[in-house]
């Protein structure tokens, strides 16, 4: 529970610092200023992630395609997906990794899906991408939804690559 709550708050400071960022940038951002979390990225990919987030904390079950029963790692993207954008993602991490655009690892944008081998076969694992080189999963049986770090020896030892679903992200 510390870890989901430290996720969100994360999460959230990054999302309300670029909310401020944003409304400066209506009044007027200077042009050596970076652009915000919310500028950089398209609505589609903001309502993803915001939709990912609202599950934080749901229960992991395998084969879970709601989130009142529980959700595995592709019943969580494929929700998140359907009720964010109306996207149709297919059932499982595999035949996900072969829809969209594959993009380079230094070419990952908030939105996009992230795959891993975590089952000792390439693409058995998916998430949604949230920057800072974090991204949002249904990782295992006894865990819930969460945010996690690539960074982390377990995620980088077992990456497989990216796509990207949403046009223009």
């Amino acid at each position: 529970m510390r870890k989901i709550l430290t996720s969100l708050l994360f999460v959230s400071a990054m999302v309300a610092g670029s909310i401020g960022t944003a409304v400066a940038a209506e009044q007027g951002r200077k042009a050596d200023e970076p652009l915000s979390f919310l500028e950089r990225y398209t609505n589609a990919a903001q309502d993803v992630i915001l939709q990912g987030l609202k599950l934080v904390g749901v229960r992991y079950r395998f084969g879970g395609n709601n989130e009142d029963q529980g959700l595995d790692c592709s019943g969580f993207v494929r929700l998140v997906f359907a009720d964010s954008i109306g996207a149709s993602l297919p059932r499982t991490a595999r035949e996900m990794s072969e829809v969209g655009q594959q993009i380079d690892t230094s070419q990952l944008k908030p939105g996009d899906l992230v795959f891993f081998n975590t089952m000792r076969r390439a693409f058995s694992h998916v998430g949604i991408y949230l920057g800072d080189n974090h991204f949002l999963h249904a990782p295992r049986a006894g865990a819930e939804v969460r945010v996690e770090s690539m960074e982390s020896s377990y995620w980088v030892k077992r990456y497989n690559g990216a796509r990207r679903i949403i046009d223009g992200n």
